[in-house]
């Protein structure tokens, strides 16, 4: 049976302007860093990603290295594009970006020009689209002028293959210089994507204020923290979570000091009618300079818990002291 969308879509989200821009994203976005790979099950993929554009979810960001294998979630999500989803590609944002290791050689990493308009290449092959909405470079390229990654993304934009320039994890400093330039190219950053959550605040140490300051969007990665603000590790690690089988979060980063904070959040949470998942993305967008998060999702709960943050995003003073207060021996 043909997939067809929740015409109520758009009643069901919150869509908030991105920076100084005329794009307006939805307050919920949805990564396929993880479960979109060809070790995924694709029946299960497909219907997170039907339940996310059915729930209002209009912005799908990708990376060209996203899998596993890299670059398979750019052809798995290409080949639902081809399918259930091309008829809707003018009402979705989708973006993609380039940064870290894609394939071997001097040629794919990092933040040359060469990198990354080849790399867009392949992504726009994987995916079968004629453009993207977002590019980003990826991370900070320590050996790469940042005039000349810059000017690639300009170039990008300039030649149709993205509508919008951003950049992701660069720090404040660096984030500015990389806005001064694309200011003076004339292809202004549209947006950053920051890894921020409440148990990684590092946002709030003069980046957020940067972003205000230029008015360019924020686009929150991580912002369960992996999984650890949710009520999956309560009572410690269990099977098959991610923390038990990703490299990416491993055991001992969950200590006894973590698990006390996030069993008071959860209470918290309880009082706030909200599940700690929702009151985390919440938190987040209390903030009016955070445009979107970005969720993960490896099945439907996830997406919908992540939408029921919207019906509470508003917090007391008293409730964001206790959250600062159970969190500020964490460091």
């Amino acid at each position: 049976m043909n997939y067809q969308a929740n015409p109520s879509r758009y009643q069901q989200m919150t869509y908030r302007r991105c920076g100084n821009s005329g794009l307006q994203l939805p307050a919920i976005s949805l990564g396929l860093w993880q479960n979109f790979g060809h070790v995924d099950l694709r029946s299960t993929f497909e219907q997170v990603l039907h339940t996310a554009f059915d729930l209002g979810i209009t912005h799908f960001d990708l990376a060209n290295n996203y899998g596993p294998p890299p670059g398979s979630a750019e052809s798995n999500f290409g080949d639902i594009m081809q399918g259930d989803f091309g008829k809707y590609r003018d009402e979705m944002i989708i973006s993609t970006k380039a940064g870290y290791t894609m394939w071997d050689g001097p040629y794919g990493d990092w933040g040359s020009k060469k990198y990354l308009v080849a790399s867009l290449h392949q992504s726009l092959k994987r995916m079968r689209l004629d453009y993207v909405d977002i590019f980003y470079h990826h991370r900070p390229d320590p050996n790469t002028p940042l005039e000349e990654t810059m000017t690639a993304l300009d170039l990008i934009v300039r030649q149709g293959k993205a509508l919008y320039a951003g950049i992701s994890n660069y720090p404040p400093d660096e984030a500015q210089k990389a806005f001064d330039i694309l200011k003076q190219l004339g292809t202004p950053c549209l947006i950053h994507q920051p890894k921020y959550s409440m148990l990684v605040r590092t946002p709030e140490e003069g980046l957020l204020d940067v972003l205000g300051k230029n008015k360019v969007g924020c686009i929150a990665f991580s912002p369960l923290a992996q999984g650890m603000l949710t009520d999956k590790y309560l009572n410690g690690i269990p099977d098959q979570s991610r923390a038990s089988r990703n490299p990416s979060l491993k055991p001992d980063q969950i200590t006894p000091a973590k698990l006390n904070a996030i069993r008071q959040l959860n209470e918290l949470a309880t009082k706030r009618g909200q599940k700690l998942a929702e009151m985390a993305v919440a938190w987040l967008l209390r903030d009016d300079r955070v445009t979107s998060v970005l969720i993960g999702a490896s099945k439907v709960a996830h997406v919908q818990d992540a939408c029921n943050a919207l019906n509470n995003t508003s917090f007391t003073s008293e409730e964001l002291s206790t959250i600062d207060l159970i969190l500020k021996d964490l460091g």
